[in-house]
């Protein structure tokens, strides 16, 4: 039951944080009516992509403190980047900072990469789990500069 209950917080928390930034922003998207670079999928591919990778965040975590290798430096990168990914779409969308939104999404790139080696090296799955948040964050760092560049 205890494993369970880890489960449950660990995929909760970035699910629910997910799911307020969402609400949050609901007013203030304005993705159909921008120009967007080549191979940008249809808005309602993004609620289901995040909502997959925010529960594979939680499988990850949730993993780790269910073996106890969570340490401080894991804790810390894990929710620092989940901070930064949760404030991204605020300055996308409601602020439309959307050059300052680059390299704030380079930023999560960056620490996304940092979390899924430390994950990698404390437990292989865990790891491995992140890979698809690395991949969309990449891909979606493409769709900042091409938005960007296209809607100046």
């Amino acid at each position: 039951m205890e494993k369970l209950k880890t489960y449950v917080k660990s995929i909760l928390l970035p699910v629910i944080v997910g799911g307020i930034v969402g609400f949050l922003i609901s007013g203030s998207m304005d993705y159909n009516s921008l120009q967007k670079p080549f191979l940008s999928p249809p808005s309602l591919v993004f609620p289901i992509v995040w909502t997959i990778l925010y529960i594979l965040m939680g499988v990850s975590y949730g993993r780790l403190k269910e073996k106890a290798l969570v340490d401080n430096n894991i804790s810390f990168i894990y929710y620092l980047q989940l901070v930064v990914n949760a404030l991204w779409p605020i300055f996308f969308f409601v602020f439309k900072w959307r050059l300052f939104s680059f390299f704030w999404i380079l930023l999560l790139v960056v620490l996304v990469i940092l979390m899924a080696i430390k994950f990698y090296k404390k437990d292989k799955i865990a790891g491995l789990l992140q890979v698809p948040y690395v991949i969309w964050t990449v891909f979606a760092t493409y769709l900042n500069f091409g938005i960007y560049l296209l809607n100046k």
